[in-house]
C-alpha cells in the first residue's frame, strides 16, 4: 500500500491525463469521476514498483483505458442511455478546440486512443504500440486514417500541422 504522499504526487502528475482519457471514452463527467477514483484506488493498493516515470505513466494510461472499457462493457451501462453532457463541459474551450474535441469524440474508438496518445500526450507510434499491444505499422495506419477522417470532418487543410 502506498503512502498519502505517493498518492498526492500521482494525482498531481496524472489527474489531467486520466480525466481526458476518460472523457474521450465515456463522454460523461460522472463516469469520468468514478473511473478517476477507481484508477487511483488501484494505484494506492497496487504493489507495483515503477522503474521510471514513463513506466508509471504508461501504467496509469493502460489501467484507465481498461477501466473505461470495463465500464462500457458492463451490463448496467448497456441498459442505460448515456447523457450527452460533453457540450456543457466545452464552455471553457475555444470554438476551434471545441470543434476539434467534438470531431475526436466522434471517431471510432480504434482511432480515439491512438489520436489522443499521439497528439495530446506526445507518445510516438512505437510507444503507443507497446501501450496498446499493437504492431507499430498498425498504429501508423490508425493514425493516418484517423487524421484523414478528422481532416474531412473539420473541413480540410485548415487544421494542418
Amino acid at each position: 500500500m502506498r503512502t498519502d504522499a505517493d498518492a498526492n504526487r500521482a494525482i498531481e502528475l496524472y489527474s489531467n491525463t486520466i480525466r481526458r482519457i476518460c472523457m474521450i471514452h465515456l463522454k460523461n463527467y460522472s463516469d469520468t469521476e468514478d473511473i478517476f477514483q477507481e484508477v487511483f484506488l488501484k494505484y494506492i493498493l497496487s504493489p507495483a514498483i515503477f522503474d521510471t516515470a514513463e513506466y508509471e505513466k504508461a501504467w496509469f494510461i493502460r489501467v484507465t483505458i481498461n477501466a473505461c472499457k470495463d465500464l462500457l462493457k458492463s451490463a448496467f451501462r448497456k441498459k442505460t442511455v448515456p447523457l450527452e453532457i460533453i457540450k456543457e463541459q466545452q464552455d471553457n474551450l475555444t470554438s476551434s478546440d471545441s470543434e476539434v474535441l467534438t470531431a475526436i469524440l466522434s471517431l471510432d474508438k480504434k482511432y480515439k486512443n491512438v489520436i489522443y496518445l499521439y497528439y495530446y500526450e506526445g507518445y510516438t507510434a512505437v510507444e503507443i504500440g507497446k501501450l496498446l499491444n499493437k504492431n507499430v505499422n498498425t498504429i501508423y495506419t490508425l493514425l493516418n486514417r484517423g487524421k484523414n477522417i478528422l481532416k474531412q470532418s473539420l473541413g480540410g487543410d485548415e487544421y494542418e500541422e
